[in-house]
Order: structure tokens, then sequence, then C-alpha cells
């Protein structure tokens, strides 16, 4: 059982790292094109699988942060 407890903390630790390195990567400058937006995009769906099962609240702030870096950005518009 300690063995497993272990191993759990070691994937906390890595999906911490993984996370951080693509919030990194979903910055404006990095990910310039359609294409590396969509990679991006299939980046952060399949941390947000990974994270979904993780009880680490890092992990669980990190996806939120990625969510909300693939959500298309929303414009007030005004009628007159």
């Amino acid at each position: 059982m300690k063995q497993l407890v272990g191993v759990d903390l070691a994937l906390d630790e890595l999906l911490v790292q993984l996370g951080a390195m693509v919030l990194r990567l979903s910055s404006p400058e990095v990910t310039r094109t359609a294409e590396e937006r969509h990679a991006l995009s299939l980046s952060v769906k399949k941390f947000s699988v990974c994270a979904s099962r993780s009880n680490d609240p890092r992990v669980h702030q990190l996806k939120t942060q990625l969510d909300a870096t693939i959500r298309p950005q929303l414009r007030l518009v005004g009628s007159a």
C-alpha cells in the first residue's frame, strides 16, 4: 500500500511539471498558428483527463488555468 501512495505522489509531481510545460506553451507568442493552437487544445484535453483523477490541488489549479487558455475570448458587443 505504501508503494501505491509513492507512485500516486510521483504521478502528481509529473502532472504538475507537465501542466507547467503546457501552460508555457499556451502563450500567444509560442502558439501562433491554427495547427499549434489545435495541438495545444489536444494537450490540454489530455492533461484534463489525467488531472481529473488526481487529488493534488496544484494539478486541479493547473487544469483550471489550462482550460481557460483554450476557451475562446469573448468580446462584449453593444448595439446602438
